[in-house]
């Protein structure tokens, strides 16, 4: 039987790394980045701290894209080309070979001296037996270079990361993309508004105008049903079969073929039931045994399922928190949310903006979803229940609330403040007042008004979400997330 040869591999690594020729040559260079590629390239490009940067996520939201951009930025601030190796190990040529033996054939084809550093980009990690023990001898032996791989089984990624890169690995999460992000991608922020990186005041008087809102509104709606993925976005055949796209590429892969190699699963008819019920409820307060009952899935099986299907980032629990904002010390009732609101079409049909019943939840997924983005290294969001009322989103900063969200695909609540009762009830426990801390998402309408010597801010949803979006662009932000995944993961 013939053996793939060395010249062959090398020839590979020619066709992989493009950019040793043509320094230009780079797919990918010229699209949108996501608002993630500072904090990321930050890390690729760290030399004070010896470690690998393990990127994961979902499925399909521009991993591969992303790496490729690091890489044209690092020859646009003048690193060598030929100092840089792209390797996707799904390509059968790498199976035979150890993470150390591309390292070393790349080095001696390159005449990489011994004292110079170059970087290394291992593409779908996962296809490599042992990936993490491979991974963590290259960080100790050859502290010079830098180290990146990507993988789309992201559950595996975490299982293995968390195992065994204790202060070797830095793990960094690419969530979907947010509102903010659809709209600069698909042109739409330029077309509603006129320009890009809004001032928050502009706005405010942005969501005055009903019609502008309006338009802002349908975008919102094809975020839902797709808008997600960076690769829906930019294809007229995606987004006109989305449902196709989702769910072959992103939800079948996951749950038919990552989750069950992973853990083993054997019925996975049943994981998928599961999955689907839970897509349906999603936003709803469930219990095990509620769940347990609709999914005819024992309780003890639906628990390692949750855990299974949050290691792979298709969903996240949120917990309930009382009047007193006090935690329960057994979780008997929680939230499920979709990190991504368009895995629900893609189940069960694209959404018209006038089925409002179905919006009224992926809306609030939508939010969540978020806010998934801006806690996914700190607090995370809580929802309150009590005999008599509810509020549906709450931060706190340790054990004090920050900010309490009444999420509604809906003007009600601005005419009627009945509608708001609990988010008025829990204030006045809380003693909050202010409109930074007290907010009602709406369909259309904005205002402060005043209820009970409170201000209580109404914003339209879509707004809203395109603010909490635009945050993730700050500096603020990106500094914290660097500083959160750093000192975070050397604990």
């Amino acid at each position: 039987m013939l053996r793939v040869s060395e010249e062959e591999i090398l020839q590979r690594f020619r066709t992989d790394s493009p950019w040793w020729e043509d320094r230009n040559d780079i797919r990918w260079k010229e699209d949108p980045k996501r608002v993630y590629f500072t904090p990321f390239f930050e890390l690729v490009t760290e030399k004070k701290i010896n470690r690998a940067v393990v990127l994961m996520g979902p499925r399909r939201v521009g991993k591969t894209v992303m790496v490729h951009q690091a890489i044209a930025e690092l020859i646009r601030k003048r690193v060598d080309p030929k100092q840089i190796l792209y390797v996707p190990l799904d390509n059968p040529l790498y199976s035979s070979l150890s993470l150390e033996k591309i390292l070393l054939m790349f080095v001696e084809l390159n005449s990489i001296a011994q004292d110079e550093s170059c970087y290394l980009f291992f593409d779908e990690i996962q296809y490599l037996s042992d990936w993490e023990r491979h991974l963590k001898s290259l960080v100790d032996s050859y502290p010079r270079h830098r180290f990146t791989v990507t993988g789309s089984a992201a559950a595996a990624l975490k299982l293995k990361s968390d195992e065994s890169g204790a202060g070797r690995f830095t793990d960094f999460i690419l969530p979907p993309l947010t509102f903010h992000e659809y709209l600069k991608f698909s042109g739409a922020e330029i077309r509603l508004f006129g320009q890009e990186d809004l001032p928050v005041n502009f706005l405010r008087v942005f969501a005055e105008k009903t019609e502008k809102v309006e338009e802002l509104n349908e975008e919102f709606v094809n975020y839902i049903n797709f808008g997600g993925y960076p690769e829906a976005v930019f294809s007229k055949e995606i987004r006109a079969n989305p449902d196709r796209f989702i769910k072959s590429d992103v939800i079948e892969k996951v749950l038919l073929r990552d989750l069950p190699s992973l853990y083993g699963i054997r019925d996975i008819p049943e994981l998928y039931r599961l999955f689907t019920t839970l897509v349906h409820n999603t936003g709803q307060e469930v219990d095990l045994q509620g769940i347990s009952k609709d999914s005819n899935v024992a309780k003890a099986t639906i628990s390692r399922y949750l855990e299974y299907l949050e290691a792979a980032f298709l969903i996240k629990r949120v917990s309930r928190i009382d009047r007193n904002a006090k935690k329960f010390k057994r979780e008997h009732k929680f939230k499920v949310y979709l990190t991504n609101a368009s895995m629900y079409p893609a189940l069960f049909g694209t959404l018209e903006k006038d089925d409002r019943t179905v919006l009224g939840k992926l809306v609030e997924t939508a939010v969540f979803s978020h806010y998934f983005h801006l806690t996914e290294y700190s607090e995370k969001p809580y929802y309150a229940r009590w005999k008599n009322g509810e509020v549906d989103l709450i931060t706190m900063d340790a054990t004090e609330v920050t900010m309490t969200v009444e999420i509604k695909w809906s003007d009600r609540p601005f005419e009627n403040s009945s509608e708001i009762k609990g988010l008025l009830d829990f204030a006045e426990e809380h003693k909050l007042s202010s409109f930074n801390s007290l907010i009602c998402c709406t369909f259309s309408k904005t205002d402060i008004k005043r209820y009970r010597n409170k201000d209580v801010l109404f914003i339209p949803t879509s707004i809203f979400c395109f603010m909490l979006g635009q945050y993730l662009n700050s500096r603020k932000f990106r500094e914290g997330l660097i500083r959160s995944v750093v000192v975070g993961q050397s604990n």
